[in-house]
């Protein structure tokens, strides 16, 4: 499905869309757009004014339809149609925000990782390239495993991290890739990848399984009026002193925003809010926001993930601080506090 979208009208015409977009020379395209942090960043970008926008995702998903339907855009590409597309209409872009992805850590079938996350994105950027486009795109926090050689975007140390899971793994190497790459010269004129920690909020109602500990608490309060947390098998680590960075998607769209703006250095980056906060503070913070008594309980956590469990991450964001970026994060109270009380409580969307 290729369409645009004017107004309240539908024109699914390819050849029409095509006039249609030679009408402007800045567009910016936004993968994952229906998801959770793509419609995020598509919100970030309309409260710039910035409306020509070209989004692209899988459309018949409608559990999340939602997410995108009252944003202001010009044009949306099926996921599966874009890159060709794309091949065809790149004189009108000029920037790329790669977000979508498979995400899913407990699907451990490799080939689909390396269609989507690897090979999807190793086209992207071939495009970008030949075409001096611009190319923002997401890596995550899952590339550093157990954390044996820290947290730090030290792009040296990237051949060397030991990703836990299939999806940590197709992240690690499509960054080594786009590495390679840049060394050689072959790579878009401006490309940032951002490593994403434990991002949170609102437009993940559509996640299930996948979606952030603070919606399934919230969940779990109004349900059943208590939380239930993993009890920690490492003895360094107290039940709930399991240790996260957890990012607030409003600010996680802020840095990507600030990128596209401002001409960073090329490479790769780390985006979290640079303080690593316990599970049992991030279920406190979920009942103060419904201004209910903690009521914690804790389960053991399960055999198939025990072995391959964080019990701490941290980003060091001094890479990207060093580029001019000063923005101070939201703290895990005022985060959960927005978006417990201004989206879950009301169903809302961002």
């Amino acid at each position: 499905m290729i369409y645009i979208k004017i107004v309240n009208s539908l024109v699914s015409d390819m050849f029409g869309f095509s006039l249609i977009l030679n009408e402007f020379n800045s567009m910016i395209v936004v993968t994952g757009a229906a998801g959770f942090i793509g419609s995020c960043l598509v919100s970030r970008l309309n409260h710039e004014g910035i409306n020509d926008i070209v989004i692209v995702d899988d459309f018949s998903k409608t559990e999340k339809t939602n997410n995108y339907k009252d944003k202001k855009y010009k044009g949306a590409v099926e996921r599966s149609q874009f890159v060709n597309w794309f091949k065809e209409h790149a004189k009108e872009i000029t920037c790329v925000f790669h977000i979508g992805a498979r995400t899913d850590t407990t699907e451990f079938n490799k080939s689909i990782f390396d269609e989507l996350n690897v090979n999807y994105t190793k086209d992207i950027w071939k495009v970008c390239t030949e075409n001096g486009i611009s190319l923002i795109y997401a890596s995550s926090a899952a590339t550093y495993g157990l954390g044996e050689y820290g947290y730090d975007d030290d792009e040296t140390k990237i051949p060397l991290l030991k990703p836990l899971n299939p999806y940590g793994d197709s992240k690690n190497d499509f960054d080594i890739w786009a590495l390679g790459q840049a060394k050689d010269g072959k790579c878009p004129p401006h490309w940032h990848g951002f490593k994403f920690f434990n991002v949170y909020g609102p437009n993940e109602y559509h996640k299930a399984r996948m979606a952030s500990v603070i919606f399934h608490s919230f969940n779990q309060i109004k349900d059943k009026g208590f939380v239930k947390l993993f009890r920690s098998h490492n003895p360094k680590y107290s039940d709930g002193g399991q240790l996260r960075d957890f990012v607030y998607v409003k600010d996680l769209v802020d840095v990507l925003f600030f990128t596209y703006k401002n001409q960073i250095k090329n490479g790769i980056y780390n985006l979290g809010s640079g303080k690593a906060r316990t599970f049992l503070d991030l279920a406190k913070a979920t009942f103060k926001a419904l201004d209910k008594e903690p009521n914690i309980e804790f389960i053991d956590t399960p055999i198939d993930i025990r072995d391959k469990y964080q019990y701490f991450t941290e980003a060091n964001m001094n890479k990207l601080v060093a580029q001019g970026y000063n923005k101070p994060f939201t703290s895990l109270e005022e985060g959960v506090k927005d978006y417990v009380q201004n989206y879950l409580s009301k169903k809302s969307y961002y």
